[in-house]
């Protein structure tokens, strides 16, 4: 009964932007409609978003920088030790995807941990997880590069044009 009377009072609310101009075509007045717009989607906290980002985009680099630091107190060249730091991160960040623990962390942090190489393994894995009950093949092997795949190809793209104009220069 409760509905009914919300999808009433919904539909009166609509009709009351609505003006008909005799044409059988209703005519929106805009000043409803940017009403209605900031009620049904608020502006989001901007400060407290990039706050957040900038946050936990430094947690994700201090984790990082950890990891390299490791790795190079452990006998690794400086100019190598960026592969394995890179390939640990994405490791945690899938890892992390598997348990569910990332989705969490990502509505909080939004694009600070979303833009790193962590969101590009938080990706691949979430598809891979998504379809692996249609098999190996038909599931997570064809759709798990579905969100990531573009990215690959336009890296390999661009990595070829630099690599093309540096030869040539």
């Amino acid at each position: 009964m409760k509905k009914l009377q919300e999808e009433k009072k919904e539909q009166e609310y609509i009709a009351a932007g609505e003006q008909n101009t005799g044409d059988n075509e209703p005519v929106i007045d805009i000043n409803w409609f940017n009403k209605r717009k900031d009620q049904v989607h608020p502006k989001p906290p901007l400060y407290r978003n990039i706050i957040l980002a900038f946050v936990f985009g430094g947690i994700v680099s201090i984790i990082g920088q950890l990891f390299l630091d490791l790795f190079i107190w452990a006998g690794l060249p400086e100019q190598e030790a960026g592969n394995p730091t890179v390939a640990v991160i994405i490791f945690l960040a899938a890892l992390i995807t598997g348990f569910g623990v990332f989705d969490r962390i990502a509505r909080i942090a939004g694009a600070g941990v979303a833009i790193p190489v962590t969101g590009f393994a938080n990706s691949v894995t979430a598809m891979a997880i998504e379809f692996k009950r249609e098999g190996l093949v038909q599931g997570t092997g064809s759709k798990m590069f579905t969100l990531a795949g573009s990215i690959i190809v336009f890296g390999v793209v661009t990595a070829f044009v630099i690599g093309l104009i540096s030869a040539i220069i």
